[in-house]
Order: structure tokens, then C-alpha cells, then sequence
């Protein structure tokens, strides 16, 4: 099944306001995908597109600073933080 440019658009924007709403604390791709009712491994592939544009930053490694062998945690970038921020006022 293929979507269409605006929907992804629109999930995109969804996951950005989660991860907004949940900022400074960050979240695994299984939280986001839950919270907007998407697939894991749509929602990660829609995660990754997001930290090339450098709207979302990628934690691999544990509070305690073990490597993640499977899992991500993902939280805004402050670039895009600022921007949410900014619309909020």
C-alpha cells in the first residue's frame, strides 16, 4: 500500500508534536508508534527521514551508557524545539 505525499506529511507532523510534547524526556520508536497507531517499522523509517533532516536527534545508548544493541530512543532536536517553541507563543 502506498501513501500519498500529504498523508506522510501529516504523520510526520504528528510525530513531531508527540516528541514536542514529551521534550526534554526521550522516547523509544515503539512509544511513538503506539501514540499514533502506525506500524513500528513504518514509524522508525519516518524516524530516520526525520534525523536526516535534522529535525530529530537518535539516542543509542541507555541512561547508564550502554549501547542499545536493537532499540532507539528519539527526542527533538533543538533546532526543531525552537521552531514548535516559537508557534507556541
Amino acid at each position: 500500500m502506498k501513501i500519498s505525499k500529504e498523508k506522510k506529511n501529516k504523520i510526520l507532523e504528528q510525530i513531531l508534536l508527540y516528541l514536542y510534547t514529551t521534550t526534554p524526556n526521550p522516547v523509544f520508536t515503539s512509544n511513538i508508534a503506539e501514540e499514533i497507531a502506525r506500524d513500528e517499522e513504518f514509524v522508525k523509517k519516518l524516524l530516520l527521514e526525520l534525523k536526516h533532516k535534522g529535525l530529530v536527534n537518535e539516542i543509542k545508548k541507555s541512561p547508564k551508557g550502554v549501547n542499545y544493541l536493537r532499540r532507539s530512543r528519539w527526542k527533538l532536536s533543538n533546532k526543531a524545539y525552537e521552531v514548535y517553541n516559537k508557534k507556541q507563543i
